[in-house]
């Protein structure tokens, strides 16, 4: 009898505390300061994934588990993990996106948990959603449900990124991303989402963006790559500035204060609608001298710190490294730049 009673009431009980911990959560959403504490969470970061050969075949994969335990001890919080879903669709019906998808998204954000670093899913198709994106909006939106069904379950350290530098109109960026924000709020209303701005997620396009009403688990997210000439110089995929070269960036008082201008006005605009910044992107790429490239990772990022904002550099692996797959080591200088703890660079 006893022991029916226990089989009976143990239950209950667990029930009891799924309830408890869902009113404690909603309470916590509904704190204007919870997407702050969110934000402080996040840290700093790294982006992940963007070209890795995983997407296709996990058995190609250049990220293992082991790296994200490395991620971890080296001093970062969160993880970005771009996907690109759109290569996946197996159909032009309801978009079902194809499993192999799903398996490496899935094995990612588990290695992200399992060394207690947030990640971020970012949506990674702005090349794509940029040409003719109203057309593409039907697709976008049916595999954010697809995403969003598949994760409500997941913990509050996993986030979604709407969309990265949604290149389009403002007027069209604002209509698609508060679809896709209705659609990810039926299946995860208590999820923190970041939003970003259009045009490569530039600051001053902040003034264009709308929001929900009434919903601040939102983080904000923008991009920083100025000066574009030097951060991008011999990029090939950079008509403007594949061919340049030589160009470095010293912290003189006059440099220093384009940024201090830029990161102001971003977080006047945080301030006055109470919603937190993370830098979701920046970085110099390997083309432009080493010293400069460290002077200028390291203001930035101290900069963005300054301002209690989350930033995640562009990126571990591809370009703009800060890891050596290759050689399975640390880039030291770029590592130091962003946490000064693990490198001293002589200036």
């Amino acid at each position: 009898m006893k022991n029916q009673i226990k089989h009976r009431i143990l239950p209950f009980m667990v029930f009891l505390f799924l309830i408890n911990q869902s009113i404690v959560l909603a309470q916590k959403v509904t704190d204007p300061k919870y997407a702050f504490i969110q934000n402080e969470r996040l840290g700093r970061g790294i982006n992940i994934l963007s070209a890795d050969p995983i997407w296709r075949d996990p058995l190609k994969a250049r990220m293992n588990s082991d790296h994200f335990r490395l991620i971890k001890e080296a001093g970062f919080g969160n993880v970005r993990i771009a996907i690109n879903p759109f290569g996946f669709a197996l159909n032009q019906t309801d978009f079902t996106i194809d499993p192999t998808f799903f398996i490496a998204l899935d094995w990612a954000i588990q290695q992200a948990l399992n060394n207690k670093l947030m990640a971020i899913i970012d949506f990674h198709a702005h090349i794509a959603m940029q040409e003719k994106p109203l057309k593409k909006k039907a697709m976008f939106l049916a595999m954010w449900k697809q995403i969003g069904d598949r994760y409500k379950g997941f913990p509050s350290d996993v986030l979604f990124e709407i969309c990265n530098e949604p290149n389009m109109d403002p007027a069209i960026w604002n209509e698609i991303h508060s679809e896709a924000y209705a659609i990810l709020r039926k299946s995860n209303p208590s999820r923190t989402l970041l939003l970003g701005t259009i045009n490569g997620n530039q600051i001053l396009h902040l003034k264009d963006l709308i929001l929900p009403e009434n919903d601040k688990n939102i983080i904000v997210a923008i991009h920083y790559y100025s000066p574009i000439q030097f951060t991008h110089q011999g990029a090939p995929w950079s008509k403007k500035n594949k061919d340049l070269s030589g160009i470095s960036w010293t912290n003189t008082k006059s440099a220093e204060e384009v940024i201090k201008k830029d990161f102001d006005l971003a977080d006047a605009w945080s301030k006055k609608n109470m919603l937190p910044i993370t830098l979701g992107e920046f970085g110099a790429y390997e083309k432009a001298e080493e010293s400069s490239r460290i002077r200028w990772t390291d203001y930035v990022a101290r900069q963005a710190e300054a301002r209690n904002w989350s930033w995640s550099y562009w990126q571990f692996d591809s370009d703009f490294i800060v890891y050596d797959i290759n050689k399975e080591e640390w880039v030291l200088p770029i590592l130091g730049a962003l946490i000064p703890k693990q490198y001293k660079p002589s200036r």
